[in-house]
């Protein structure tokens, strides 16, 4: 009986595409990004450090930049308009 190989834990990556592209563990948060995106306006995200901002804030990049292909097998990919691309501008103060 052969194990199924590991995927690697995503510790200290930031950014959703490293995740995507490089095989590491990640739970699906498309659910809860698309209410945010359909039924909201503005949010405050004022949550611990070390709590997953950053790495929320770049998926929203990905989306709303259009990159469907990192979002293939996830709940949002088939919910949005992949068409449409919207200018992203990101501040980092790190």
């Amino acid at each position: 009986m052969s194990a199924a190989p590991r995927q690697k834990l995503p510790i200290g990556i930031q950014t959703f595409s490293d995740i995507r592209e490089g095989g590491y563990y990640y739970v699906d948060k498309t659910p809860a990004i698309h209410r945010l995106v359909e039924a909201g306006k503005y949010y405050f995200l004022s949550r611990p450090r070390r709590f997953g901002k950053s790495l929320l804030l770049d998926t929203l990049r990905c989306l709303f930049e259009g990159r469907e292909a990192l979002f293939e097998g996830l709940y949002i990919h088939d919910k949005w308009d992949w068409q449409v691309r919207h200018p992203v501008i990101r501040l980092s103060f790190a």
